[in-house]
């Protein structure tokens, strides 16, 4: 039987999901005082919901972004665990860097606002490529 998306998870089912062992997630308590699991009897630990979304971020900065551990504090100093949290969901990630926060419609479910920061995007992407096969001919 599944769990509930709003239940508590053990370190192994975190570990597991994050994508990280459990022991990086133990260091990471240590360097980070925003990862802060519900601790029980025998330091059993249970994460949040909300604790496994900030250890996705956490783990994507570090790992795929290529961010240093000073990197990531500097960056919830900053500008906060919204911020953050962001770097979990690449969609989110695009709707604060544009700034737009709008409902998907009706019509398609799409966020309009998501769908022009993406074009935008591809558009910078193709640019960029341009100029590199151009440097790449030479």
């Amino acid at each position: 039987m599944a769990k509930s998306p709003n239940a508590f998870r053990t370190i192994s089912e975190t570990a597991e999901e994050v994508g990280a062992p459990q022991h990086v997630l133990r260091f990471w308590e240590t360097k980070f005082d925003f990862i802060a699991p519900v601790k029980r009897a025998g330091g059993r630990r249970f994460y949040r919901p909300d604790d496994v979304m900030v250890l996705k971020a956490v783990r994507r900065l570090l790992h795929d972004e290529g961010l240093t551990i000073r990197g990531v504090q500097r960056l919830v100093q900053e500008q906060g665990l919204v911020r953050l949290t962001a770097y979990a969901d690449p969609v989110a990630m695009l709707e604060i860097d544009s700034g737009e926060r709008s409902e998907p419609t009706m019509e398609t479910g799409a966020n309009p606002g998501v769908s022009n920061r993406l074009e935008t995007v591809l558009g910078e992407l193709e640019a960029a490529r341009a100029r590199l096969e151009a440097v790449l001919r030479r």
